[in-house]
């Protein structure tokens, strides 16, 4: 089955904010086995939507929308969906007393009657009710199309896909499966790895695709199997998985089911039943943002000092004055110094520590533009590493941050 996902509000085509939603919601519906082929983001205005229902019309089994359902003027999905469908707006009493009640609890006021209007749906619709917001969700149907249409707010999109719109397409459709496999290696290019698996990746079944998926200094290797014997793919990939790991042992560190480097870390951590905690300079606190991200995260996470300054290194971290002094504050012993500190403070297992110069202008230290020292204190030891992310400055935090956590990881299934 295919789906394609359309965002609607100028705040996207601006960049004023980005498209987060198109991401979970592709992601949701590859799990239970609907092919996304195409996202767009268009205007909220009454011909840009015509122009795009009419587009996907009968070319795919799903249209999954997102935004213009607020209770502005400037909101219109609603308006133009019933006039694609030549039909009428009705009044739905469930969802205006809960849009009442809603506004009568968290606002302490009145409803006004631009927010008892959210409950006005296409007669058509089912309803998909939004128990976190006051705009419902709509399920419509023509011809061979179902149109969906949520909020734009993140959290009550994720609530409805999760709640009521992936149910029910699971409930109502024969979907194919979908199966992920995703080996990690560290080390060498997307050519060389290439060349080592060529002979394997020949010999792959026609129903079992490979994508290489590089970045600095890494290449993911994404099989990707689709058909309705889920226990044959599994067999299939797992034989693919064991006859190409010969072939790059010495570069394979795990395996990916996509998930993101903070929730694989997190879990890794609670199934040993360690800590983390984290000195952030260059990096500004985003290693700690994206560990805090996965819920759960207290279980394993301590806190992080974020010491942007060299005065708060010392102050904060116990960082020896000298070190900035002899070494520079971008430095390895620097790094080490803040590890063994924030671990000492926070009496965490693991310690991860970041000082650098992500630019554009050099700062306190004579350090290239790009360096970054990471510091990883274990339990037994501490661990510096150098790097040179060069340019720019958003590239520096972006890269020091995914290393200081795949440096973590390595360090973690090492002890296993």
């Amino acid at each position: 089955m295919k789906a394609a996902i359309v965002t609607i509000g100028d705040e996207i085509l601006i960049g004023q904010i980005a498209d987060t939603n198109s991401t979970f919601i592709a992601k949701a519906l590859d799990r239970i086995g609907v092919q996304t082929v195409e996202m767009r983001s268009i205007s909220d205005q009454r011909e840009a939507l015509l122009h795009t229902f009419s587009a996907y019309q009968n070319q795919v089994d799903f249209v999954v929308m997102t935004g213009g359902l607020g209770p502005t003027k400037d909101d219109i999905t609603k308006k133009t969906l019933a006039d694609y469908f030549e039909d009428t707006l009705v009044r739905n009493s469930d969802v205006e007393q809960h849009v009442v009640a809603l506004i009568e609890k968290v606002l302490q006021r009145p409803a006004s009657q631009l927010n008892k209007d959210q409950a006005l749906v296409p007669s058509q619709a089912q309803v998909l009710f939004n128990a976190v917001g006051t705009a419902p969700g709509m399920w419509i149907q023509k011809e061979q199309t179902v149109f969906i249409s949520m909020p734009g707010v993140p959290y009550e999109m994720k609530h409805l896909m999760e709640q009521q719109v992936i149910p029910k397409i699971a409930a109502e459709y024969q979907r194919p499966y979908i199966l992920h496999k995703t080996l990690l290696t560290y080390g060498l290019g997307e050519s060389v790895v290439a060349e080592r698996i060529e002979a394997w990746e020949n010999q792959l079944p026609e129903y079992i695709k490979l994508a290489y998926l590089p970045a600095p200094g890494r290449v993911r290797l994404r099989l990707t199997a689709r058909g309705t014997d889920l226990k044959l793919l599994e067999e299939v990939v797992a034989q693919a998985v064991a006859a190409v790991t010969p072939l790059i042992s010495d570069i394979l560190v795990g395996f990916e089911e996509d998930e993101t480097i903070e929730v694989v870390v997190g879990r890794l951590l609670a199934q040993s039943g360690q800590t983390l905690a984290t000195a952030e300079s260059c990096t500004g606190g985003k290693i700690a943002q994206l560990l805090t991200s996965v819920s759960g995260a207290s279980a394993y996470f301590k806190g992080s000092v974020v010491c942007y300054a060299t005065e708060i290194k010392t102050k904060l971290l116990g960082v020896d004055p000298q070190l900035n002094a002899t070494h520079s504050v971008v430095s390895a012993e620097v790094a080490k110094a803040m590890a063994l500190g924030v671990q000492t403070q926070m009496q965490s297992d693991y310690a991860l520590a970041t000082t650098g110069n992500a630019g554009p202008q050099k700062g306190e230290s004579d350090a290239e533009v790009g360096t970054v020292f990471i510091a990883l204190a274990t339990p037994q030891e501490v661990v510096v590493e150098r790097f040179n992310f060069g340019q720019p400055r958003e590239k520096v935090i972006d890269r020091a941050t995914v290393k200081a956590l795949e440096m973590l990881q390595k360090e973690i299934l090492k002890n296993l």
